[in-house]
């Protein structure tokens, strides 16, 4: 049987979509790039703003032609739109044969093999997901697989919808983790990133508590040669600890996302956040104190209820002093289940679209401020796509993080030197010849 899977939406889904694919592999499957060919479609779904309820709803449309067009006969829907919008759909789109919530994807070889009930939604308790067991699977890019060290959210955000569709937070064991990480690296990966809801939250769900700083620690020691990134942190539950273990163990990347959301104390304060844009300076000088040479990642978000002109100068004064090496902005995305729907002070979407691009411009010059600091310097790249037109292999360094952040280009010696040609995986050490506004430009040595 052929199976093809489309996976929408974080790192933290892709996670779930490769272990849901070696599971069907597992069942004797075989996994199919081009849907067309596909027996069986799948589509691994996200609904945390809007535009993905959208892009969720257009992929599932696409794919469901394929049903006449094509050779598809089950096409199932997994993860969270199901879980969000639950058996409303079984009516809204008829197209699809079966629905699996987030807390159901161990159950889709039945749902393939057809042993589970066509026109059903099947919504376990995401709770009763067991974190326990090993996930195996087969990275989509093997040289840089996600490690997720668990699953859930333990906070309650009042813009976020996370804890409904992937209940509370629940660290994987420290064991499971390393176990993972060592097949992992041993099929090829040279670098892991860590993702969670709030992966500086890691352990602390657990008896007895385990913690972040012990996990890397550990991780760090699997192979000293692979990087180990941390993604999705917390401001308020990143400890010492964690900082004193990158400072540590070179194979630790100095990197941290740690997203803000915002810097006005009262913007903050309604969306559910226990700190103001001085807690977070004095954290950010700590950050580089003990880890001079971290970049540093944040999030924030644009138009929420409530917020005025002030606010929105509060955040772009405090986007320039803060001085982040990476920034995604989004604007509030609205929806009546969520607590923040019924704050007053509702954002107009124009008004709202004009505060983002008024945060990206200024992180524009920040971002090109902050690689400046690279030029000249030797780095190490992890190369992932072989020269184009231009000549220019695609990689990124330590300080950038897969899928979201720049890019190095590099230039790599003629074969005239008889020096072996670089393959997809490979880490090279460079020289940074030229700093863009988000990229850089490098010479391998």
């Amino acid at each position: 049987m052929r199976i093809y899977l489309e996976s929408l939406g974080c790192a933290r889904n892709q996670v779930d979509s490769e272990s849901m694919l070696a599971l069907l592999r597992g069942a004797g499957a075989r996994v199919t790039d081009d849907p067309a060919g596909a027996e069986v479609i799948v589509v691994n779904t996200c609904s945390f703003i809007e535009a993905a309820v959208d892009e969720s709803i257009d992929a599932i449309l696409a794919l469901a032609r394929l049903k006449t067009e094509g050779a598809c006969r089950r096409l199932i829907v997994t993860g969270c739109l199901p879980e969000r919008y639950r058996e409303q759909l079984v009516a809204e789109l008829p197209e699809v044969d079966l629905f699996l919530g987030t807390g159901a994807y161990d159950r889709i070889v039945a749902a393939v093999l057809e042993e589970a009930t066509i026109g059903a939604c099947l919504l376990p308790d995401p709770d009763t997901i067991d974190t326990t067991a090993p996930m195996h699977r087969q990275p989509l890019t093997p040289w840089a697989a996600y490690l997720k060290i668990a699953e859930g959210c333990g906070r309650r955000c009042t813009y976020c919808i996370i804890p409904r569709l992937r209940g509370r937070q629940k660290s994987r064991p420290r064991t499971t983790l390393l176990a993972e990480a060592r097949a992992l690296i041993a099929a090829g990966a040279r670098e892991l990133t860590l993702v969670a809801q709030e992966t500086t939250a890691y352990g602390t769900d657990r008896t007895p508590p385990d913690h972040l700083a012990g996990l890397l620690t550990a991780l760090a020691g699997v192979d000293p040669t692979v990087w180990i990134r941390v993604m999705y942190g917390h401001p308020e539950s990143l400890q010492p600890a964690v900082l004193d273990a990158m400072a540590a163990h070179d194979n630790l990347c100095p990197y941290l996302d740690l997203p803000v959301q915002h810097a006005s104390a009262r913007i903050l304060r309604r969306m559910g956040r226990r700190y103001d844009s001085d807690d977070l300076l004095r954290l950010l000088e700590r950050i580089r104190r003990t880890v001079p040479d971290a970049a540093l990642r944040t999030t924030v978000l644009v138009g929420f209820p409530g917020e005025t002109d002030d606010d929105a100068e509060q955040l772009l004064a405090f986007i320039r002093q803060a001085g982040f090496d990476h920034l995604g902005a989004f604007v509030y995305s609205d929806a009546d289940d969520l607590p923040a729907h019924r704050l007053d002070g509702h954002v107009p979407p124009d008004i709202a679209q004009e505060r983002l691009e008024e945060v990206m411009a200024a992180q524009q010059t920040v971002s090109a401020q902050r690689l400046a600091r690279h030029l000249g310097r030797q780095a190490t790249v992890l190369l992932e796509e072989p020269p184009g037109e231009d000549g220019l292999w695609v990689g990124r360094t330590r300080h950038q993080a897969p899928e979201v952040d720049g890019v190095t280009f590099v230039r790599c010696p003629a074969d005239a030197d008889h020096r072996p040609r670089p393959a997809r995986g490979a880490c090279i050490p460079v020289r940074i010849l030229e700093t863009l506004d988000y990229d850089l430009i490098a010479e391998a040595l």
